[in-house]
């Protein structure tokens, strides 16, 4: 495939934006390369500025659930625009598509909607902080909660030491109130409870980890979190900026059957446009302004056009209970097709697969945690990513995120996808 046009655009972009892009992964840092400047998407496929076609497996990085340019989200996108795209007041599809959500979503009674993941995940530790007057966090090494302060934080020098930055302009003192945990490791979380004993707000977690590959937690992991909250005062926070309105109806406290005290969502929610939102039950949610004293707030936070495609997003899946059930079987029909064709080109791997979220990982053992995640050879994931992209196959430009699949896949797609992944995998 020829990409000069890209290339074109990213020279021009480097000159006005800082390296090119307006998110790090977009770079293709971790691959080398060119990025690819998408021109337009439908269904499953994106086209590029050169005229290629390739078969998405990002899909917006998770919210493209049911494809592309979905028609009922467009269109209620344009209604929407035509009456205005702003307005800084109360809206009627504001308490329309909270309504939906909670009703959607098991042990939450309120919803506050923000502009982003990041946002969201920011204002529940905030939230959290506020509701049980301690300082502390936990989060896991290889989560990702977005590039507020408190979560950019990397391992101390011991299992009980306080986290260190990991990004300059992040301080020592935030640092400080951020404690790093092993994800997959109970233990680990013992210890750390134990060691700061009365000051930790709460748990923050992935409860299904997409952004070190797909890593699904270990039978008894997240039960065990929600004990160890229960028996110390801690709050339990699901961020489900990814696996929200994706896994299951309900997301992840659905599929497990497991109660988070405050959840995040993103991605789906938003329908593809830039939506987040935090939720929990009453008696915390109270906390915030204005009936409470822990302050959040967002100018353009739940704006008509960003509800109306939520919405229409929420009410598709609300009325088509299958589609979780179809995505996870065309997940795992494309996953048995990489396995097949991956042991007959005698290729080392590990695949992390569960419900529509899999990744491939070139490492013989269980990928469970960020470190053995990290074991993976990048050397070959590169020549996997450029290999697959020559074939018209888009994934993730990094050997650290899921694949998302979409309803929009078609079997004859993932035959494609799989008989490109068999021809790639023959010059490894």
């Amino acid at each position: 495939m020829i990409y000069k046009r890209s290339s074109e655009l990213f020279a021009e972009a480097e000159k006005v934006i800082p390296g090119g892009v307006n998110s790090p992964v977009r770079a293709f840092k971790a691959v080398g390369g060119t990025p690819i400047f998408v021109k337009s998407a439908k269904g499953a496929y994106l086209y590029d500025e050169d005229g290629n076609r390739l078969i998405d497996y990002i899909n917006s990085w998770g919210p493209m659930i049911l494809g592309h340019a979905y028609e009922p989200v467009v269109e209620a996108v344009i209604a929407k625009a035509k009456l205005g795209t702003s307005f800084g007041m109360p809206t009627e599809l504001e308490t329309q598509i909270a309504a939906l959500a909670v009703s959607m979503v098991p042990n939450i009674d309120k919803i506050r909607f923000v502009n982003s993941g990041t946002e969201a995940c920011m204002s529940a530790v905030r939230l959290a902080r506020g509701f049980t007057k301690r300082d502390k966090i936990i989060k896991f090494a290889g989560c990702y909660h977005g590039h507020s302060d408190s979560f950019l934080i990397q391992a101390g020098s011991g299992a009980v030491t306080f986290g260190t930055p990991n990004s300059p302009g992040v301080t020592a003192g935030t640092a400080k109130d951020t404690l790093l945990a092993k994800y997959n490791d109970l233990e680990n979380v013992a210890t750390l409870i134990e060691a700061n004993k009365n000051e930790i707000a709460a748990i923050i977690v992935e409860p299904v980890a997409g952004n070190m590959g797909c890593i699904p937690p270990v039978k008894g992991f997240l039960e065990g979190l929600r004990e160890l909250c229960t028996a110390n005062g801690i709050l339990l926070i699901f961020d489900e900026v990814m696996t929200g309105f994706r896994l299951a109806r309900g997301g992840v406290q659905e599929l497990f059957n497991i109660n988070a005290d405050i959840v995040c969502f993103g991605k789906v929610i938003g329908g593809g446009l830039p939506v987040g939102a935090f939720a929990a039950r009453a008696e915390i949610m109270n906390y915030l302004a204005p009936l409470g004293p822990v302050y959040q707030a967002g100018t353009l936070s739940g704006n008509p056009l960003a509800m109306a495609a939520g919405l229409a997003m929420l009410q598709a899946l609300d009325t088509d209970r299958a589609i979780f059930k179809r995505l996870e079987e065309k997940t795992a029909y494309l996953g048995a097709g990489i396995e097949r064709v991956l042991k007959a080109n005698n290729v080392v791997f590990t695949i992390n697969q569960i419900g529509s979220m899999i990744s491939v990982h070139f490492d013989a053992n269980p990928v469970t945690d960020f470190q053995s995640a990290a074991k993976g050879d990048n050397e070959t994931f590169k020549k996997f990513f450029h290999g697959l992209l020559a074939e018209g196959v888009y994934i993730a430009p990094s050997a650290y995120e899921t694949w998302f699949i979409t309803d929009a896949l078609t079997y004859e797609d993932l035959d494609f996808t799989i008989q490109a992944i068999d021809k790639v995998s023959k010059t490894f």
